[in-house]
């Protein structure tokens, strides 16, 4: 994936200009920041859902996501990448499985293989046993795992993550690093928005921050640092 050249802006303000990020297959990638509000509007364009003003994504096929842009296209970038969102986005009045379900029904698979793939996802993340629970009877943790078996549900090969850690607690935490590596050590492609420095620094991989509309700094191995 290679965000390139692209300008966004959040209610009618440019908040970040001229971008240009190469992520390469595999490769696992911190995003921190000076300012919350290029965070979502960065990960809203990363799955088409927020057009830059200027610039495109292009694919690791070469394709353009907003230039290309074609219903077959968009059904195949959706099953490729799965979203974890700090605030869940859970379907409240359904259950976990439905939750989990909702994420294969809009990528158009058929009931056969979701039926299969599901409980094997919530088996994944130690769900299974509640998958017949609606969502408002779970706790948070549990709620961010319906999330990450909805995110992962389709085998995707980008991960994104919006705050993993936020409002855990250290061993919660500890887990989701752990969940973190790996899924990386199965190739999949992981880009995490924080600002959790504990979580930047014991990883130590790449890390790009984001100052004044612009990129500040983009070093491999690196920890938190805003200074």
């Amino acid at each position: 994936m290679k965000i390139d050249n692209i300008t966004l802006s959040f209610q009618n303000k440019i908040v970040l200009r001229n971008i240009e990020i190469e992520i390469k297959p595999s490769e696992f990638v911190f995003l921190i920041w000076y300012s919350w509000e290029w965070k979502t509007t960065l990960i809203r364009s990363l799955i088409w859902d927020k057009k830059p003003e200027k610039g495109d994504i292009i694919l690791d096929n070469g394709w353009f996501l907003y230039r290309n842009l074609n219903e077959d296209l968009l059904l195949s970038y959706r099953r490729s990448i799965g979203v974890i969102y700090q605030d869940y986005k859970l379907l409240e009045s359904k259950k976990v499985y439905e939750n989990v379900a909702f994420a294969m029904e809009v990528c158009w698979y058929s009931d056969k293989i979701i039926k299969k793939k599901v409980p094997e996802t919530l088996d994944q993340v130690w769900l299974l046993i509640n998958k017949d629970k609606f969502v408002y009877e779970l706790s948070g943790w549990e709620k961010q795992r319906i999330s990450i078996a909805r995110a992962l549900v389709n085998n995707p090969s980008i991960i994104i993550w919006d705050e993993p850690t936020w409002n855990l607690d250290p061993v919660t935490t500890k887990e989701i690093m752990g969940i973190l590596k790996e899924l990386n050590d199965e190739w999949k492609t992981i880009i995490i928005a924080t600002h959790d420095q504990n979580i930047v620094n014991t990883m130590k991989k790449r890390v790009i921050t984001f100052k004044d509309k612009e990129i500040f700094s983009d070093i491999k191995n690196w920890k938190y640092n805003l200074d």
